[in-house]
């Protein structure tokens, strides 16, 4: 029962979080799309065979589809929802039929069209945040050293319990979360910490050890010093903040997340970071079941959470310049501002193949690596 109770679990979040965060991106598309003046021919959520559907008073098709892995705006025009145009229709059209077309808009409308899906996505996680932090507020750990763990890069720069930390690198630290922020970014390098022991500043140096966490792509690595803030009475504080600040917050670990993000795709470049730690739609199914079970006991905090990071990451992929993606096609739009004419239709047609084969090899790719991780948890578990 314990099984099948954590199963659905999985499953109805993992449809939740996605249809929410699908919906959003695309809805971004759409709403650009109409303010530009562009006909919207579908609104699908979902692939495959139609379950429902209806049709607006601007012609637009509304429906839900069986595979509820994803969704598609399909303008006018357009051979397909990758807003990849059909020559052949665009000829038979009319001049007033072309106008409301996407392929017929300027290059900037084009490029606002695309960019609102990856920014809805940041819209809606800055908005999830920012009601977090405004509702529930934040309790502030002073950034007290409550636990040196041994054998850690904090042990061996000299702290101990009880330093509480001033500056780093001349940065003032009012909370020890200002000193994970700094550390987690700053693997491998040596940071200068002034402590106040005993009524006296000493200066401390130290060099974060990489530490892996998950986040909706798998697993990423960041800087760690094996030190843990003090839980002792008078060493936090419940701060709550009104709407502007809430806001500000709110932005401010959207950025941090962006930032850690594209540090660990950096890192996949470079190979500092390894792809195995990548996850597909499996392991977020996991995560998403979780989470889910937590909010279940302790409110809904948690699941908006995770629907924030996930937007997060959803946005910055969709970014990528990789053709399919709509980074790619504000690539090809880059160019074609450089060029002063957009790329031939073969070219961008046989990018397009490059960029879902791409995309295909990297959904294989992650789904075997949550095959992979679930084998060893299931035989690690039976033995």
């Amino acid at each position: 029962m314990d099984s099948l109770t954590t199963f659905a679990y999985m499953i109805s979040a993992f449809v939740i979080l996605l249809t929410i965060v699908v919906f959003v991106h695309e809805f971004g598309h759409f709403i650009v799309g109409r303010w530009c003046g562009v006909q919207v021919d579908a609104f699908s959520m979902g692939f495959g065979p139609e379950l429902w559907s209806r049709v607006d008073s601007h012609g637009t098709r509304w429906r839900i589809a069986a595979i509820p892995l994803g969704g598609y705006v399909k303008f006018h025009g357009d051979a397909n929802g990758a807003s990849a145009p059909d020559a052949e229709a665009l000829e038979n059209m009319s001049e007033a039929e072309r106008a409301v077309t996407f392929a017929a808009q300027p290059l900037w409308a084009r490029a606002a069209i695309v960019f609102a899906g990856p920014f809805a996505n940041f819209l809606l996680a800055i908005a999830l945040l920012t009601s977090i932090i405004y509702v529930n507020g934040r309790t502030v750990l002073e950034p007290r050293i409550g636990v040196v763990l041994a054998g850690g890069a904090g042990e061996l720069a000299g702290f101990k319990t009880g330093d509480v930390v001033v500056s780093i690198d001349g940065e003032p630290v009012s909370a020890f979360s200002k000193m994970q922020e700094i550390v987690s970014v700053s693997a491998e390098k040596k940071l200068d910490f002034v402590v106040r022991r005993e009524g006296r500043d000493l200066h401390l140096e130290a060099v974060p050890a990489w530490k892996e966490i998950k986040n909706p792509a798998g697993k990423m690595r960041i800087g760690m010093l094996g030190l843990q803030a003090s839980t002792a009475p008078g060493d936090s504080r419940a701060e709550k903040y009104g709407l502007p600040r809430s806001f500000g917050l709110a932005v401010e670990e959207v950025w941090m997340v962006c930032s850690r993000t594209l540090g660990y795709m950096g890192g996949l470049i470079t190979g500092r970071e390894n792809a195995d730690q990548l996850s597909g739609p499996i392991g977020i199914a996991q995560m998403s079941g979780q989470v889910a079970q937590a909010a279940a006991k302790v409110g809904v905090t948690p699941f908006l959470n995770w629907i924030a990071l996930l937007s997060i990451s959803i946005g910055l992929l969709n970014l990528m310049p990789v053709p399919l993606l709509d980074g790619g096609h504000l690539l090809f739009f880059g160019i074609e501002a450089i060029r002063g004419r957009a790329l031939n239709e073969q070219t961008q047609e046989f990018a397009f193949r490059i960029g879902m084969a791409m995309v295909g090899a990297l959904m294989i790719f992650s789904t075997y690596n949550d095959l992979s991780r679930l084998l060893q948890r299931l035989t690690s578990g039976a033995s």
